[in-house]
C-alpha cells in the first residue's frame, strides 16, 4: 500500500497588496511612518491549514519611502541602511508556533549585514477564491525591534535633549499572497 502526502502550499507574496511598514519616533514628539516598496516572498502552509509554516521575505532596501525625497536619501545612505553596501534586508522564519487566529513566527531578521533573531505577532486575515480562479490569503504581523541592533545608529541630540530618531522600531506587515501552482 502506497502512503500519498500532499505536500505544502507556495504562497507569493502580491506586492499591489501587500504593505512593508516601519513606525519610528522623530525629534520626540512624533511618529514618522515609512514603507518599502519592492519585495518579494513567500508563505508555506500545509494542506487544510491557515497557519504557516514558514515564512521568507527579501527587501531593496533602496525602495524606502517616508514621502519626503531627502530624509529617503539619507536613509539610503551610509549614516543608515547604506543601500549601496547593503541592497537588501531579509527575513527567514525558524519557528512558528500558536493558532491561526494568533501566532508567533520567531525569524532571522537581517539589516546592514546583521542577522538578530525577532519573534512577530501574527494573525491570520482570511482566505478567498479571486475573480481570476487564484487562492489567496492574508496575515498581518508586527513586532518591534531596535534600529541600534543592526548597526543603524546615526543620531542627532536635540538642544531641548532628546534625539532626533527614536531607538525603537516598530515593523507592521500587511501581507496578501497567491498561491503558485
Amino acid at each position: 500500500m502506497t502512503s500519498h502526502v500532499q505536500e505544502k502550499a507556495v504562497y507569493a507574496l502580491d506586492p499591489a497588496h501587500t504593505t512593508v511598514e516601519f513606525v519610528v519616533r522623530h525629534l520626540m514628539i512624533t511618529r514618522v511612518r515609512g514603507r518599502f516598496t519592492a519585495f518579494t516572498g513567500e508563505v508555506e502552509l500545509a494542506p487544510d491549514s491557515d497557519l504557516p509554516l514558514a515564512v521568507a521575505a527579501h527587501i531593496e532596501a533602496g525602495s524606502i519611502d517616508t514621502r519626503e525625497e531627502q530624509r529617503d536619501a539619507h536613509l539610503r545612505s551610509a549614516d543608515f541602511f547604506d543601500v549601496e553596501k547593503y541592497p537588501e534586508l531579509a527575513f527567514e522564519s525558524t519557528r512558528i508556533a500558536g493558532g491561526p487566529d494568533a501566532f508567533t513566527i520567531e525569524g532571522k531578521l537581517t539589516i546592514r549585514g546583521v542577522t538578530r533573531d525577532v519573534s512577530l505577532a501574527g494573525s491570520f486575515e482570511g482566505r478567498t477564491r479571486d475573480p481570476w480562479g487564484g487562492v489567496r490569503v492574508g496575515y498581518s504581523a508586527h513586532t518591534t525591534i531596535n534600529r541600534k541592533d543592526y548597526g543603524l545608529t546615526w543620531n542627532a541630540a536635540l538642544e531641548t535633549g532628546g534625539v532626533v530618531v527614536g531607538d525603537e522600531v516598530r515593523i507592521e506587515l500587511n501581507v496578501e499572497a497567491v498561491l503558485q501552482a
